[in-house]
């Protein structure tokens, strides 16, 4: 739809971002900070730099140089990144965004899957961002594929003045499987009885009992671990200060460290979240879950350090 309105060719991502499985985001920095294929890519089929061009978060000036060229349709980009840990955006990041994307004529969407964990409305509401587009997926059907997305009068205006109704069909927005009924259900029954505020306020202070075990854990054994948090979602990175960027951020990963923390966990009955060290606090936690979890946590660090 950006394409269409804007009739530019390219869309802009940030480095070690994560959108689904969508061709054109798969795209990252070498160490040079050289644009290419992401590592680990499979059969894309063609080189993302045809496509799109990739930055690091939270960098202006690059991001107010590559918007210059004007060639940029849409700016893709979750509010805070995730995907690669949690990375804040620094303060006047996103007033910079949205300034520079009006004024060099790029639409802007905010893709909140993985941060509608900041609040109800996500982020995006929170912090009162004005993406022109705004999507969401799995969080809102409880697990059950499903996908929403939205956009501006401004854009609708746009589109539709473009749109050539008979062929509505063919801009692969929508199918077959499009508000099939049981998805339809599952995001009604989840937005009704789940992601209320009541839950929101519940989860919110399970995440600040939970944060605070890590923490205590992590100065009892004087490890040089932080702990970065969203809403209720929640994880420990195995260095002393915050990344400011996607780049930074993958420095940092240890695997082999990341995978003796998972199979510690899930040999005591605790399934973390399958990237990183994140801990999503679900509707249905206990305060006896969160709990077991922290004693868990204190005793791998006991046996990793001895």
């Amino acid at each position: 739809m950006a394409r269409h309105i804007t009739n530019r060719p390219k869309i802009l991502v940030f480095n070690y971002c994560y959108h689904g499985s969508v061709d054109e985001t798969f795209i990252s920095l070498d160490e040079e900070g050289t644009p290419g294929p992401r590592h680990g890519n499979l059969g894309s089929p063609i080189n993302p730099v045809e496509t799109s061009k990739v930055i690091e978060f939270n960098d202006i000036p690059a991001l107010e140089t590559t918007l210059s060229a004007r060639d940029v349709a849409v700016v893709l980009a979750e509010p805070v990144m995730t995907n690669i840990g949690i990375i804040h955006p620094e303060p006047g990041y996103h007033e910079a965004l949205r300034e520079i994307t009006r004024r060099t004529g790029t639409l802007l969407i905010m893709d909140e899957t993985n941060t509608l964990c900041a609040g109800p409305g996500g982020y995006t509401q929170k912090h009162d961002l004005q993406p022109d587009f705004l999507t969401c997926g799995k969080c809102l059907a409880g697990g059950i594929p499903a996908g929403v997305y939205g956009f501006s009068q401004e854009v609708a205006d746009a589109f539709w003045a473009k749109l050539e109704l008979d062929q509505s069909d063919v801009g692969g927005i929508g199918g077959t499987l499009a508000g099939n009924a049981l998805s339809i259900a599952a995001m009604r029954a989840t937005l009704e009885h789940v992601l209320t505020p009541a839950m929101y306020d519940r989860c919110d202070k399970l995440a600040d009992r939970y944060e605070a075990g890590i923490k205590e854990a992590i100065k009892e054994f004087d490890l040089p671990w932080i702990v970065t948090r969203l809403g209720f979602r929640v994880e420990y990175w195995f260095r002393q200060t915050p990344p400011r960027n996607g780049g930074e951020a993958n420095a940092a990963m240890d695997s082999d460290l990341d995978r003796y923390m998972h199979l510690w966990a899930l040999n005591r009955g605790i399934l973390m979240t399958p990237f990183h060290n994140m801990a999503l606090i679900a509707a249905d936690t206990s305060e006896a879950d969160v709990d077991y979890h922290t004693r868990t946590f204190g005793d791998a660090l006991q046996a990793l350090i001895g």
